[in-house]
């Protein structure tokens, strides 16, 4: 094999194809980047069983052939290398790769052991790039990192004909967006579901966020169900996770009659500042009345702190506790100028229940947007 590529081209599709993979595989062979060089161009892709990403570059091709190369040290080569074109051969196991005046040799790994990448059936459907990533971004934030229950670990997608839900939990909190896209002549008039690991699909979100419109394709064997997401010429699959996500949209109230329109960045850099002298687990006090917002911390016989900001309430006078950084995830996530709080009700008055915050246009406006965030009452600690 034997190619020229312009350096930043081939640095950029280095680094794609080894973004997923894991930094730890039990097996060496999955940590490589198969390199394939054709009369088209050149082909990168990365397989770790779980999760296959694939890209296309042009190259100038002399000698066409396959390689398959550790993937993290080509990514940290690539990066590093002068501004010049990439000049890449292999003479039987050596890989030779230089750049101006830097030179690299490398071993090759036994591409005939590499296993092959999966198949993708037809698309499934369009989503705007845009729309998608940020979507994704604000929900993802409040999936489980808890790998002891695999299926809250993701993000569901509830795929309709011109919508898709995306809705993730950790049992402590639940985020939903819906944005809009288009399935074409797939359209059947049912709602199906894909729950895909959320740390894979945040990584699809950074990446295809400015390819103005990604293709998906839902791909259903015997063995496997996996998803992918193509754009750019890029293309990444993910196995869908295994099981039943639990039905945490019913929790979401159809109206709120008491609440609260705040300025979002007055709360951000209140709720930082307030719960610096908390232990870690601990509270923030939330008190909201006519007159404002007060919100207390009592960290230790040392250290205390409280914070009152502008606060317009609907409604009745309400305390309710919350985990400072949970409550942080939600307010980085909404989008807008001012942040809704809304007080839900549980049977017992002394209870106090969900807190549901959503987008706020300006202090009399709801937002525009449809994303929802809900702290379960099992967080609000009195």
């Amino acid at each position: 094999m034997k190619f020229s590529a312009n350096r930043d081209v081939f640095s950029e599709a280095v680094s794609f194809a080894v973004k997923l993979l894991p930094q730890r595989t039990t097996l060496p062979i999955l940590s490589g980047v198969l390199i394939e060089a054709t009369e088209s161009g050149l082909t990168l892709s990365s397989f770790d069983y779980e999760v296959s990403a694939r890209t296309e570059i042009d190259a100038d091709v002399e000698e066409q052939g396959r390689v398959l190369v550790s993937g993290r040290l080509l990514a940290d080569i690539a990066s590093r290398l002068p501004n010049a074109p990439v000049q890449f051969s292999t003479d039987a196991a050596r890989i030779s790769v230089s750049c101006g005046a830097a030179k690299f040799t490398l071993l090759s790994m036994p591409v005939e052991e590499y296993p092959s990448l999966p198949e993708i059936s037809a698309e499934s459907g369009l989503l705007p790039a845009d729309s998608f990533a940020t979507a994704v971004s604000q929900v993802a934030v409040a999936a489980s990192r808890d790998d002891v229950t695999p299926v809250i670990t993701g993000v569901q997608l509830e795929i309709g004909d011109t919508s898709l839900g995306l809705v993730a939990t950790d049992r402590y909190r639940v985020a939903v967006r819906e944005i809009d896209w288009d399935r074409g002549d797939n359209a059947s008039g049912e709602t199906s579901t894909a729950l895909v690991p959320a740390r894979t699909l945040q990584e699809i979100g950074k990446t295809f966020g400015h390819s103005g419109t990604i293709s998906v394709a839902i791909t259903a064997t015997d063995e496997r169900e996996l998803i992918a997401f193509s754009a750019n010429r890029k293309t990444v699959t993910s196995l869908l996770i295994k099981g039943n996500f639990p039905p945490v949209k019913r929790l979401f109230p159809e109206t709120v009659d008491n609440y609260a329109v705040i300025n979002t960045a007055d709360l951000i850099e209140a709720t930082r500042r307030v719960s610096l002298v908390l232990e870690r687990e601990a509270a923030l006090r939330f008190t909201f009345t006519i007159d404002g917002l007060t919100l207390e911390a009592i960290g230790s016989e040392q250290a205390q702190a409280s914070e009152n900001i502008d606060a317009l309430l609907t409604g009745n006078d309400t305390v309710v506790s919350l985990k400072p950084q949970f409550l942080l995830d939600g307010l980085g996530a909404v989008h807008s100028e001012f942040v809704r709080l809304s007080f839900t009700k549980t049977d017992n008055p002394n209870k106090p229940g969900p807190v549901l915050i959503t987008s706020q246009s300006s202090k009399d406006q709801a937002g525009a947007d449809n994303y929802r965030y809900l702290l379960q009452p099992n967080l609000l600690l009195r």
